[in-house]
């Protein structure tokens, strides 16, 4: 028990130093709707001094070409050598509704959520002014994709059907939107009402948006996003922060875990792997050498034993369809030595 208690305090330092501060009064041992709910509260703001007019300036910074200082990278883009329709990016000063000008993009489209949303100006504040959801957008490809709902595809941006893809290099940037929109304002942004396919298990995420999220990581732009808009508006995206928090809530592929939330190690078995992770009915424990004579413990969060077996080959299967949604940890020993990795139950 005493081990458990000092890994319990190692796994709560860890994870304050692990992530940004603005994170620090969240709980993230919390799984599923309980973290949702969790991040909602913590990215719920009320800012009514930052309006639609302030984005054509914020996106000057915001969406700022990390390779180009005076370029802004545009949404859904891929191209600078053809058409100007397609430019992936284009000059800061070339903002408005002309041809070949930039605007802003409502990557959760206006009339896709919440009737707030709809009519916008420049004084509109709220979530028709949510900067988190604005980028910048060719004018003409802006209104090629107009209100399409997001669907899967392949390439570059364009229809599929009658619906969009918002091309390789942007998907993922648009799945953490769907994900921050729904998260934010809840039934205002469900995500089915703006992309199509099946929901992740009994969740409303789509099953598009998660594997968005874990096929495509993180880019140098969206990082770059987050610390201007939590001086300027007053919060983050989570998603971007850390994609693995989808994860965790609506499981799915699982993403990339910027955080190491799930790389506590006491001693490392070579190529020791648990999987799936979330898991539901049962996990499997595999090594590529054979371990002899060993134990694997599941632990709760409160350092109480939940599951011990023992594990004599390469190989092992733990039913975990008696346990609760949450968050565990898993200790295989053997030979004096051990590994704990946590895992999720959902």
């Amino acid at each position: 028990m005493k081990k458990i208690t000092l890994l319990l305090i190692v796994l709560t330092v860890q994870t304050i130093f692990a992530q940004q501060p603005y994170y620090n009064d969240v709980n993230l041992t919390l799984t599923g709707q309980d973290l949702y709910l969790e991040l909602q509260s913590k990215i719920a703001i009320t800012n009514t001094i930052f309006n639609y007019g302030d984005v054509r300036d914020t996106m000057r910074i915001t969406d700022e070409n990390p390779s180009n200082s005076f370029d802004v990278l545009l949404i859904y883009g891929y191209d600078d050598t053809g058409s100007c329709t397609n430019d992936r990016s284009r000059n800061k000063d070339d903002f408005g509704g002309s041809n070949c000008e930039y605007n802003r993009e409502h990557t959760f489209a206006k009339s896709n959520a919440d009737p707030e949303m709809g009519n916008v100006s420049n004084s509109t504040t709220g979530i028709g002014a949510d900067p988190h959801n604005l980028r910048p957008s060719d004018q003409q490809m802006n209104g090629n994709r107009g209100n399409r709902k997001f669907a899967s595809g392949s390439g570059n941006a364009g229809n599929v059907g009658s619906n969009w893809y918002p091309g390789d290099e942007w998907k993922g940037d648009v799945a953490r939107i769907m994900m921050y929109m729904y998260t934010r304002y809840g039934n205002r942004c469900l995500p089915s009402l703006n992309g199509s396919g099946a929901t992740q298990g009994s969740t409303d995420m789509l099953q598009v948006y998660l594997e968005w999220n874990a096929e495509d990581p993180v880019s140098e732009l969206e990082d770059q996003r987050n610390p201007y808009l939590e001086n300027e508006y007053g919060n983050r995206n989570p998603f971007i922060d850390n994609p693995y928090l989808a994860t965790i809530i609506w499981g799915g592929a699982p993403a990339e875990d910027r955080w190491n939330l799930f790389s506590i190690e006491d001693a490392t078995f070579t190529n020791l792997t648990v999987s799936p992770n979330p898991a539901t009915d049962i996990i499997w424990i595999q090594n590529s050498t054979i371990i002899n004579d060993g134990t694997i413990v599941i632990y709760d969060l409160l350092g109480r034993e939940i599951i011990q077996e023992s594990f004599n080959s390469s190989k092992k299967s733990i039913n975990t369809s008696t346990l609760t949604q949450g968050l565990y940890l898993v200790k295989v020993t053997s030979e004096n030595k051990q590994v704990i990795k946590k895992i999720i139950i959902y």
